[in-house]
């Protein structure tokens, strides 16, 4: 039981035993800098169940809880507010709990638990990643590492959308214009050569259509006549058919872009337990279109197409089977959701990491899902976010605006190498030293910055911005974490010697470290029931700026005795411990020197 925990249930028999009343909460908040105390009940809520002046109310409880409650040293009540000072026994007993601690604050899973599949990154095989790939693929991969962190088995997966007319155009540009270029010929990745070819058929495509307006046809004639698209859409058919030729192009090109995504997502630090192709899931739905039929939960209109009627559930009705028998994206995505959780049996909910853009469909689906009867459809949740912009505005892949992920990694490190070189940090660094810290710190900067904005919210992503070695930066926290490391090795100390309380009183400035770090489980808890890594980084920064707080009034190295520096490295050895931690969930590495 922690301490808001033991506090709760004081609160409670007080107001039981002084006003023979029950509450069914106690609200907590921090108490603010300018009074005495470590942690605050608010009285004001208790109003609705007692009668009577907030702070006589307040005075009463906390008289209640110094006789009571051995950690409470003593209060004091402002208005409706009881600030309760903590003992330094407490927060020192708490400390030996933890310190010894590798993964404080983490939960084994539990093996009896139902786990829970995590969908992210699911490109096209048209293009290269781009910076919208990046959010997502940080976000699926920051949240899976959370939810295990949390206690849950994590399946890390995606479904490659690698069949369709976009991909068909691609392969068709190559076929017309490459002149069997690959990319050993080229030196590109192959994804990046992919993606070019896609950017050809849009340019060759609209030039189609100019020349077919400039004959006469209409601008949406010109669209759906333009011979390019028409040879597109043949390839497509003849793809479906099982055309040989077609098929090994197919496979060819696919193979060129599994090459460059691998290359990136290693660049990226992201990994899957489990791919899914769109190939191979297309057709899965129809066998459970056909069940749903059967309940009603389907109906067939008079053309032969299959719908489901959500309107008495505020939606719309949605097709799941056209006219002609072929599925739609709804019923793959039914389809496969299904196929998973035979796969893996102990799947028991999936998030899937996906764009705001498709918020309509992911209701529809897991509300599709639940009217066929599968109980896991209560534990589906679209992990919805907003675009990221550049200050040079929006990307279109077609137009070959995009930002590319490969890239921007590369960009990244570029502007930590200026930045780091004019502060002068790297003194002593070998050059391949500084390279590998050079990457370190622009992915650290870039996910930080990615990662610290709720997943909802849109992200004005500037590059120059994010590496700022002051303020709420990725590479802010990393320094510090470094500092920390030089106080290690300069220390002399066992520090895996037990303190002994008897012989430290805590200074404040210790006392909010100890605070911050005692609120590290609950973080971790909140931050995989909300899917938002934002709650991870920003007690991250709010640990990092306690910890320099205390370390600019407080001698580290420099104590008055053996054991208050002891106490004092074993803190900044365990303040450390938990921001490398934390940033292994965000997916960040940590320098040792900086």
């Amino acid at each position: 039981m922690n301490l808001q925990d033991t506090l709760s249930k004081y609160v409670k028999d007080a107001v039981n035993s002084i006003y023979s009343a029950d509450l069914e909460s106690v609200e907590f908040q921090a108490t603010r800098k300018e009074f005495a105390g470590d942690i605050t009940i608010v009285v004001f809520p208790m109003l609705r169940v007692l009668k009577g002046n907030p702070v006589q109310i307040g005075e009463q409880i906390g008289h209640y809880l110094v006789e009571h409650v051995s950690e409470v040293k003593t209060f004091n009540v402002v208005k409706g507010f009881l600030n309760i000072e903590i003992n330094d026994l407490y927060f020192i007993n708490f400390f030996n709990a933890i310190k010894d601690e590798a993964q404080f604050g983490f939960v084994s899973a539990n093996s009896s638990d139902k786990s829970v599949m995590v969908e992210y990154s699911s490109p096209n095989t048209n293009k290269p990643l781009h910076l919208g790939h990046i959010r997502n693929n940080l976000l699926g991969y920051s949240v899976s590492e959370i939810l295990k962190a949390s206690g849950k088995t994590v399946y890390k997966t995606q479904i490659i959308n690698d069949r369709g007319i976009h991909i068909c155009k691609s392969m068709l540009a190559w076929k017309r214009f490459g002149n069997e270029e690959t990319p050993e010929s080229t030196g590109l990745k192959g994804d990046k050569l992919v993606g070019n070819y896609y950017v050809k058929f849009d340019q060759e495509y609209k030039l189609e259509i100019k020349e077919l307006i400039a004959q006469g046809q209409s601008d949406e004639d010109a669209k759906r006549n333009a011979p390019l698209l028409i040879e597109a859409q043949e390839m497509l058919q003849k793809w479906e058919a099982g055309d040989k030729e077609i098929v090994a192009l197919w496979e060819r090109m696919n193979g060129w872009v599994y090459d460059g995504f691998d290359s990136t997502y290693k660049n990226l630090g992201v990994d899957f337990d489990k791919l899914y192709y769109e190939s191979e899931t297309y057709l899965l739905g129809k066998e459970f279109v056909a069940e749903g039929l059967k309940t009603g939960v389907f109906y067939k209109k008079e053309d032969g197409s299959v719908w489901c009627d959500l309107t008495e559930d505020g939606l719309d009705e949605k097709i799941v089977l056209r006219s002609d028998g072929t599925a739609v994206y709804m019923t793959q995505d039914i389809g496969t959701a299904i196929q998973r959780v035979k796969d893996f049996p102990d799947v028991g909910g999936m998030v899937y990491t996906v764009g705001n853009e498709q918020e309509y469909h992911f209701k529809v689906l897991f509300l599709i899902i639940k009217k066929l009867g599968f109980e896991w459809a209560k534990n589906l949740y679209h992990l919805s976010y907003g675009m990221v912009d550049l200050p040079s505005g929006k990307m279109k892949s077609r137009e070959g605006t995009v930002v590319d992920a490969d890239d921007l990694i590369v960009e990244m490190a570029q502007t930590a190498e200026e930045i780091s070189e004019e502060l002068g940090k790297l003194e002593g660094y070998s050059e391949a030293e500084k390279q590998d810290l050079y990457k370190t710190i622009g992915l650290g900067a870039l996910k930080y910055y990615i990662l610290k904005v709720d997943p909802k919210k849109r992200i004005l992503f500037d590059p120059k911005e994010s590496i700022d070695f002051q303020g709420n930066t990725g590479p802010f926290i990393q320094y510090t974490y470094a500092r920390i490391q030089s106080i290690l090795r300069k220390s002399d100390l066992n520090v895996d010697v037990m303190l002994s309380e008897a012989e430290i009183t805590l200074h404040d400035k210790e006392k909010e470290v100890l605070k911050q770090l005692e609120l590290f489980p609950e973080v971790i808890q909140n931050a995989a029931a909300h899917h938002s890594p934002a709650l991870i980084a920003n007690y991250t920064y709010e640990l990092v700026k306690e910890f320099n707080s205390f370390y600019q009034n407080v001698s580290i190295l420099g104590a008055d005795n053996d054991q208050e520096k002891l106490f004092r490295v074993q803190l900044s050895q365990t303040v450390a411990n938990v921001i490398k931690n934390a940033f292994n969930l965000l997916g960040i590495s940590v320098p040792e020197r900086m």
